[in-house]
C-alpha cells in the first residue's frame, strides 16, 4: 500500500439498497467530498476509485447489487482507506434513476463533488447483427440508461451550481464501423449527450467530461487484443482525475488514439466503406 494510501487509516463501509433511506450518510472529517462512481465493480471503475481516493474523496460505489458489489466496496475501503458507500443500481430501469440520484446525495451527506459514468455492455456484435433484442440491449445500457442517469445527475449538479460529471465513452463513437457498429453507435450518442450536458452546464459553473479509452485491459479485451496494446485500467483512472484537475473536455486515453481516430475519421467515405474495420 503507498504511503499516502496509509496515512489514511480504514473508515466506515456502508451498503444502501434501493429502499433506503440514507439519511445517516456524511462526509468523513477530512475528506474533499464525496464522488459517485458508476459502474464501479469493472477494472475500471475500482482504479478510478482508487484514483479518487488517493486524492482525499469519499465514495459512493454503484452497480447491480449482490456479491461482487459487496466485495468490491470492501476491498476499496480496504486499500484505500476511505470511506466507502455501496449503493444499487440498474441501468435498465430508467424509472428507478430519480430515486437512486436522491439515495446517492442523501448517503454523500447532501452533497456529491461529482460523478463518474463508467458502466457499458460491450455485448457480441455477430449476435447483435441478426439479433435484435441483443443490439437493442447494447443501446439500453449504454446510451438510453447511461443518458437517463446522466440527466437526472445534470439536473443536481446544475442546482448546485458547482462539480464535475465524467462520461467513459469510447473511441468505437468516433466512426462507424462494421466490426461493431452497434456498440459504437451508442458510444457515438453517449458522447454528443454529453458534448450537450457539456454546454448546458458550462455556464453553472460544472465540469462535464468525455473521457474515450481504447484498447483498455479489461475483459471486454481478453483474447482479442495484443496485452502490449491494451493499457492498464489504472491508467484510465488517472487521466480521469487529470481531467477533472485541468477542468479538461474531451479525453482520450491513452493519449495517442486521439490521433489514430483523428486519421480514421478523414478517411474519404468512398474509401472508408471498403475498408474491413
Amino acid at each position: 500500500m503507498a504511503g499516502g494510501e496509509a496515512a489514511r487509516g480504514p473508515r466506515e463501509s456502508l451498503r444502501v439498497g434501493p429502499g433506503t433511506a440514507a439519511g445517516a450518510g456524511r462526509v468523513s472529517e477530512g475528506a474533499k467530498g464525496s464522488v459517485l462512481i458508476l459502474g464501479a465493480t469493472s477494472l475500471i471503475g475500482r482504479a478510478t476509485a482508487a484514483a479518487f481516493a488517493r486524492e482525499g474523496y469519499d465514495l459512493m460505489l454503484a452497480s447491480p447489487g449482490g456479491p461482487e458489489l459487496e466485495h468490491v466496496t470492501a476491498d476499496v475501503a480496504i486499500r484505500t482507506g476511505a470511506a466507502v458507500v455501496s449503493l444499487e443500481l440498474d441501468a435498465r430501469d430508467t424509472a428507478s434513476h430519480a430515486g437512486f440520484v436522491r439515495r446517492a446525495v442523501e448517503a454523500a451527506g447532501g452533497e456529491l463533488s461529482g460523478a463518474v459514468l463508467n458502466f457499458g455492455l460491450g455485448g457480441d456484435a455477430v449476435c447483435a447483427r441478426e439479433d435484435m433484442s441483443h443490439a437493442e440491449e447494447i443501446l439500453r445500457v449504454n446510451f438510453v440508461g447511461a443518458a437517463s442517469v446522466l440527466g437526472h445527475l445534470a439536473n443536481y449538479f446544475e442546482q448546485r451550481r458547482r462539480g464535475f460529471i465524467i462520461g467513459v465513452s469510447s473511441v468505437a463513437g468516433d466512426r462507424g464501423r462494421q466490426s461493431n457498429y452497434v456498440y459504437g453507435s451508442a458510444k457515438a450518442g453517449l458522447s454528443a449527450f454529453l458534448q450537450g450536458l457539456r454546454n448546458r452546464l458550462h455556464h453553472a459553473g460544472v465540469t462535464v467530461v468525455t473521457v474515450k479509452p481504447g484498447f483498455i485491459d479489461t475483459r471486454l479485451t481478453y483474447g482479442k487484443v495484443s496485452p502490449k496494446m491494451a493499457a492498464a485500467p489504472e491508467r484510465v483512472g488517472a487521466a480521469i482525475v487529470k481531467a477533472v484537475k485541468k477542468r479538461r473536455s474531451v479525453v482520450y486515453v491513452p493519449g495517442y488514439w486521439r490521433l489514430i481516430m483523428m486519421i480514421i475519421k478523414a478517411i474519404p467515405e468512398p474509401v472508408f466503406k471498403r475498408l474491413n474495420l
